[in-house]
């Protein structure tokens, strides 16, 4: 299938009311056509713990997000709460529902920055390949051509790719093509967890038509907000001998580290 035949809705998620959503076939999972891959509602509940504070300088260090079950397709609402205040560093619990039913919950380390503080200790950020140029991408076999999330980012290999043998490592560039919400410019961290949860599919490290390797939480531990659209990731995916396994990324842009992301996977043949 190519990412470029499919044309794409406004954003993943249309307003309904202030923490309502409709979401699009943007949010669509490879896997299950009527269920959202796991990067949009990550990134709207980080909306929604953005939007326990109106301070710029309260931000989001850790977040971690538990999918409870597939999340169906349609109408989503999402509520978030500080349960752990403080001056420096608070706790915060979100939760997106579906109907009445929570289908994944949040929490999220908040800290508070203090400008330029440490800017003499931090490292020259390392040299990054360059975006490679635009080229029609092609997504494994067996996807259906209704898949809305792939096609709704852009995905630039330098290293892997969707084709090909699964190897467990990849290194790519990549950036969310169309808003979170319609209507509204999506917050640099909000574009990260968009694709943050790509991580287990792109350095796959055994074929997806023959095994499943499913990660029902998402844990992105940030350094710093991106500073551009384009955002480089460093991924692989380790396997234990007992049928689970880690997949990790280091996502970064071209002034440094921004976030370290880890997936514990369920690993079984289909």
């Amino acid at each position: 299938m190519d990412a470029e035949a499919v044309e794409l809705p406004e954003a993943y998620y249309l307003p309904l009311a202030p923490d309502t959503f409709e979401s699009t076939r943007a949010t669509t999972s490879p896997w299950d056509l009527d269920a959202q891959h796991g990067g949009p509602p990550a990134a709207l509940l980080a909306r929604a713990v953005d939007g326990t504070t109106d301070d710029p300088a309260f931000t989001i260090a850790r977040l971690t997000v538990d999918m409870l079950g597939p999340i169906p397709q349609g109408v989503v609402r999402t509520e978030a709460e500080v349960v752990r205040p403080g001056r420096r560093v608070e706790m915060v619990a979100a939760r997106l529902f579906v109907g009445d039913r929570p289908a994944c919950t949040a929490t999220a380390w908040r800290v508070r920055e203090e400008p330029e503080s440490t800017r003499h200790l931090v490292e020259p950020p390392v040299e990054l390949p360059p975006v490679p140029d635009d080229e029609v991408t092609t997504f494994f076999e067996g996807v259906p051509p209704e898949w809305g999330y792939g096609p709704s980012v852009e995905w630039r290999f330098v290293e892997g790719g969707f084709e090909g043998p699964a190897t467990g490592r990849a290194r790519l560039w990549t950036r969310p093509k169309i808003p979170l919400v319609a209507g509204e410019e999506t917050a640099p961290l909000h574009r990260l967890m968009v694709v943050a949860d790509s991580t287990n599919g792109v350095s796959a490290r055994l074929p997806i038509q023959e095994w499943w390797s499913i990660p029902n939480t998402l844990s992105v531990t940030v350094e710093r907000v991106p500073t551009a659209e384009w955002m480089f990731m460093d991924a692989g995916t380790d396997l234990s001998p007992h049928g689970r396994g880690v997949a990790h990324s280091v996502m970064s842009d071209r002034d440094g580290v921004l976030a370290h992301v880890a997936q514990p996977l369920f690993v079984s043949r289909r």
